[in-house]
């Protein structure tokens, strides 16, 4: 009897240390491409001149300027951009209970890019800071534009159509800006923020990317067993004493904030935020308080691997970042929206 009682416990604790050792692996893995982004581009740097150039700086060496100017912030850029994009895409799918959930998809990542056209063509000399919230501003208008759009449906909201009104949303926005890059002549620097791309990245968006990555994560620990208690629906959660509507804020806000700030620093990166969390939650199940962190952990390998790839298809020349995601993310959601039209 006694051996038959502690058959489960055995077997959670084998579960718990499988799952500890693929964590640490997809953490070593994540280093790894760390590590080999820094090192990948035009100039050969060597694993030592990383080293050096972190801890012995020298302003003086041309390699050391490489890897601390332009190497660094844009390899922090672009994992902290992949983190953001899958814990918003996660978030999304967590509140609404829509896997088609996703900023890219839903007009948010959209109308972010819009408001920096409208920057680019009337206020050319914003700062930084300024230029992160009206792209703020902008995803906060382009959700608010598709549910709108969306709850005008007869019968109520649905994932199929949410994903309609946000591509509808989004071509629209798309339009418009192409119309404002052509009328004014700002072809390149539009094209560049609807492409995606980390090339030239710079200090001043890494500081505050990582100022909201530590605001994010704090919050986050606060929403993880919310969501966990939410997926059991919204009856079960307020029966278990959830406040439904102070979850939802706030997640919202951090979907808004995470998306706004990484379009204003990297342009349109499409579908991380829907691909990370279905596979996410295919290796780790449904505990937010686990699979949010994973899934940024997972978000950032996947833009990290896609800027290598994008510097590596046809030097010296970078393919678009978002060219990249999309290829992958395109089929992935015609078989969800497939799935789910039949649902």
């Amino acid at each position: 009897m006694n051996e038959v009682s502690r058959t489960p416990i055995l077997s959670n604790r084998k579960l718990r240390i499988s799952t500890g050792w693929f964590i640490l692996l997809l953490m070593v893995l994540f280093f790894g491409l760390l590590l080999f982004s820094i090192c990948q581009g035009n100039a050969a740097i060597g694993f030592h001149t990383i080293w050096t150039s972190l801890f012995q700086f020298n302003p003086a060496l041309t390699d050391q300027a490489i890897v601390r100017e332009i190497r660094l912030p844009r390899t922090i850029a672009s994992a902290l951009t992949g983190a953001f994009l899958a814990m918003s895409g996660t978030l999304m799918q967590g509140i609404t209970r829509n896997p088609l959930g996703d900023p890219s998809i839903m007009g948010i990542t959209s109308g972010a890019a819009f408001a920096i056209s409208l920057s680019f063509a009337f206020a050319p000399q914003l700062s930084t800071p300024a230029l992160m919230a009206l792209s703020f501003a902008g995803a906060c208008g382009g959700a608010a534009l598709v549910f709108s759009i969306g709850m005008l449906s007869k019968r109520g909201l649905t994932a199929v159509k949410l994903a309609l009104a946000g591509a509808a949303v989004s071509a629209l926005l798309t339009s418009l800006s192409t119309a404002i890059s052509i009328r004014l002549d700002l072809a390149k620097q539009i094209e560049f923020y609807f492409a995606g791309s980390f090339s030239g990245m710079k200090w001043a968006y890494v500081y505050p990317m990582l100022v909201i990555g530590l605001i994010v994560i704090a919050l986050l620990l606060v929403l993880g067993r919310a969501l966990t208690v939410l997926t059991l629906g919204e009856e079960v959660a307020k029966g278990l004493g959830q406040r439904l509507m102070l979850v939802k804020c706030l997640a919202i806000v951090l979907i808004l904030l995470m998306t706004g700030i990484s379009v204003a620093a990297a342009g349109v990166i499409s579908f991380v935020g829907l691909i990370v969390p279905h596979v996410t939650r295919l290796l780790f199940g449904l505990n937010y308080r686990l699979i949010l962190p994973l899934s940024g952990l997972l978000g950032a390998m996947l833009v990290v691997a896609a800027d290598i790839a994008a510097r590596m298809i046809q030097p010296p020349f970078e393919t678009p970042v978002g060219a990249i995601t999309t290829l992958l993310g395109g089929p992935f959601f015609l078989y969800l929206a497939r799935r789910e039209g039949r649902r």
